[in-house]
């Protein structure tokens, strides 16, 4: 039997701390859902402005019960792993405990988005080329089997309207924490090129136009309460395909594969040109919806 990787969980004031040791090692998921080639020993659990001490505690126990011990000290969380999940919800503390993990020298995945600024998130490509590790970072939703067979379809993409919804942060940008599941499914239709956007703030949201140096365009809305996914891409022709985000499969069940792919040694699964164009248009979408002008996105 293969040796299973063990993984250290950082942060638990987002469900998904949960989810992916859940598929990992509860044996009450179906079968067919469970995930072998990962165990989670431990994890680093502090609250932070997206969950409270009972919020905190109801997960401690579910992850005790499957076999995860949890703990405030992160040299005791990190003890005798062979990779690491940033699972933090507020961005704003991605940067302090990416070095942390970095000085591991462990493979790291860093749940969305990368950072709660972009001078943070080039910040942390420096510091993971400073300690020679690897890593990426992703949204489930560019992963989503809806969503993969829609481009497979091979539509090009002269402009795209992407939706989703958009959540109130607790603390930071409701833009940057909740819009990056949208932005990052029209990176990943587009590809990278972004170089301005400007937003629309309504009562529903936002309306984000996206600018591309080639002329293309892209729409992303993002609505609040408004919990579906979908896209529309089109050609400057006569085609066009309509993408309708169903979760047949869980999004945790179709991000952890790529996990485990990772974690195995596979090349980088989304590359950090990508990661970092994702969090520019974000960063520029968010001073948009501040200043009501075209904010340029900045690829350093």
């Amino acid at each position: 039997m293969e040796k299973k990787i063990k993984v250290a969980v950082i942060g638990l004031d987002t469900s998904h701390a949960v989810e992916f040791p859940k598929l990992m090692q509860d044996p009450n998921v179906p079968a067919a859902n469970q995930i072998h080639d990962l165990v989670t020993t431990r994890c680093l659990r502090f609250e932070t402005p997206f969950q409270n001490k009972d919020g905190l505690d109801k997960r401690q126990a579910y992850l005790e019960s499957i076999g995860v011990m949890v703990t405030e000290d992160f040299d005791t969380a990190v003890a005798d792993c062979d990779a690491v999940m940033i699972e933090i919800n507020d961005p704003a503390r991605h940067l302090e405990y990416f070095e942390k993990c970095a000085k591991l020298g462990k493979p790291v995945f860093l749940d969305k988005p990368m950072a709660d600024t972009l001078d943070n998130a080039l910040k942390m490509l420096e510091i993971a080329k400073e300690n020679n590790i690897r890593f990426f970072t992703a949204s489930a939703l560019r992963f989503d089997v809806d969503f993969v067979e829609g481009i497979a379809k091979g539509v090009k993409p002269e402009s795209a309207v992407v939706w989703g919804p958009v959540g109130k942060a607790p603390a930071g940008s409701s833009i940057i924490w909740y819009g990056v599941h949208a932005f990052e499914m029209l990176q990943r239709i587009m590809g990278r090129g972004a170089v301005g956007v400007t937003v629309i703030p309504d009562r529903k949201g936002y309306v984000c136009n996206v600018a591309y140096n080639d002329g293309r365009r892209g729409i992303v809305e993002l609505a609040y309460g408004a919990y579906r996914y979908g896209a529309v891409i089109r050609d400057n022709v006569a085609k066009e395909t309509l993408i309708q985000v169903s979760c047949r499969v869980p999004f945790y069940q179709m991000l952890i594969t790529e996990i485990v792919k990772f974690f195995k040694g596979e090349d980088q699964v989304v590359p950090l040109e990508d990661s970092i164009e994702i969090m520019s248009m974000l960063a520029a979408a968010d001073r948009s919806a501040a200043t009501g002008r075209n904010e340029p996105v900045y690829i350093k």
